[in-house]
C-alpha cells in the first residue's frame, strides 16, 4: 500500500519503521528532515511537502498536539487539499474531541475517508510492532486500513464508526495513566519515608494485586527517579489532563480527579520540568513530604505563554 506518514517524533518513528518491514511502500515527512534519515535507511522515501506526502493511498498522522494536526491538514498544501478523493487519513496524534470532529467533516466535504486511530504504548512498544490501535470510522474505511495496524500493532479495537469516539478512549485511558502515576507516586513517598525500600515495595506490589505492565513500566521510572530522557514529555501529559477536562465539560461528566491532575502537572512544568517523561509526577508528593532531593528548585520556571 502506498503510505504517506507524517510526523517522526519518538512514536511516529517507530510506527513508520514497522510499516516499511511490511513492505508497505512509505513516503515520510517531517520538518526536521533529519529525522527521516534512518527510514530511508530502511527504504522510505522523503517528502519535500504536506501536499507531496499526501499523494497517497492512506495518509498517518501522528503529531504533539492539536496545532500541529491543524497545521498540516489545512490550507492549500494540507492534506485535505491534496489528498485524492477516496483516499484515507488516519490521524493517530492524541488530539481533542472538537478537532476530531471537525477533521471528520472536513475529509467528509472533500470526498475522502477519515479514521481515528489513536495508539497506546510508549515509544518501545512502537519501534517493537505491539501497539494497542483504538480505531474508529466507516467499517469500510477501517477495512482499508486494517493491513496498516496489523504492521503497527498486537490488536485493534473498534469502537465506533463516528471517528471523535476512538479520541475520547485515548483520552479517558490517558486520564487513568495519570490517575496511576500520581497513586503510585503518592504511596511510594507514604513508605519512602517510613523507611522502606521503593523498589522493595513496588516488587511487593507487581507481585501480588498490581501485576500489571502499567504499574511496572511507571512505578520504575518512580523508583528509580529516572525521567529523561523522555519517553512521553510532560507537556504533553499536561495537554491530554487538559483535553479530557474539555471533552467532560461538554458532556458535563464531573472529574475531579483530572482536576487534580492538571494541578499536578502545572506544578510540575511551573519548576522546569518540560524536558522529563510525564511520570515526574510521581515524584511531586516526595518532594511535597521533604523525602527527595527537591531538583526543581534549581531551576527556572518555564517563560509564561505569549498570547
Amino acid at each position: 500500500m502506498k503510505v504517506g506518514f507524517i510526523g517522526l517524533g519518538h512514536m511516529g518513528a517507530g510506527m513508520a519503521a514497522n510499516l516499511l518491514r511490511a513492505n508497505h511502500d512509505v513516503a515520510v515527512y517531517n520538518r526536521t528532515r533529519a529525522k527521516a534519515d534512518a527510514l530511508v535507511a530502511l527504504g522510505a522515501t522523503t517528502a519535500a511537502s504536506i501536499a507531496e506526502v499526501a499523494r497517497a493511498d492512506v495518509v498517518i498522522s501522528m503529531l504533539a498536539n492539536d496545532a500541529s494536526v491543524e497545521a498540516v491538514v489545512g490550507g492549500e498544501q494540507g492534506v485535505v487539499s491534496n489528498l485524492a478523493p477516496g483516499a484515507v487519513h488516519i490521524s493517530s496524534s492524541t488530539i481533542s474531541v472538537a478537532l476530531s470532529e471537525k477533521l471528520a467533516a472536513a475529509h467528509h466535504d472533500a470526498g475522502q475517508l477519515f479514521v481515528a486511530a489513536p495508539v497506546f504504548g510508549r515509544p518501545d512498544v512502537a519501534a517493537a510492532g505491539k501497539l494497542f490501535i483504538i480505531a474508529a470510522g466507516a467499517p469500510d474505511s477501517i477495512a482499508i486500513v486494517q493491513p496498516l495496524f496489523d504492521a503497527i500493532g498486537q490488536r485493534t479495537f473498534i469502537v465506533s464508526e463516528t471517528p471523535k469516539v476512538a479520541n475520547l478512549v485515548k483520552l479517558s485511558g490517558n486520564f487513568l495513566i495519570a490517575s496511576v502515576i500520581e497513586s503510585l507516586g503518592e504511596a511510594m513517598a507514604l513508605v519512602s519515608k517510613g523507611g522502606v525500600d521503593r523498589h522493595q515495595y513496588l516488587d511487593i506490589l507487581t507481585s501480588t494485586l498490581f501485576n500489571a505492565p502499567i504499574y511496572k513500566t511507571y512505578g520504575t521510572l518512580i523508583a528509580d527517579g529516572k525521567f529523561e530522557p523522555a519517553g512521553f514529555a510532560a507537556p504533553l501529559g499536561q495537554k491530554d489532563i487538559r483535553l479530557t477536562l474539555a471533552a467532560a465539560e461538554d458532556l458535563r461528566v464531573p472529574l475531579p480527579l483530572a482536576s487534580l491532575l492538571r494541578d499536578r502537572f502545572l506544578t510540575l512544568l511551573a519548576h522546569g520540568g518540560d524536558t522529563l517523561d510525564w511520570s515526574a509526577i510521581g515524584q511531586l508528593a516526595a518532594m511535597d513530604a521533604g523525602a527527595t532531593e527537591e531538583w526543581y528548585r534549581s531551576k527556572e520556571p518555564a517563560p509564561s505563554p505569549t498570547h
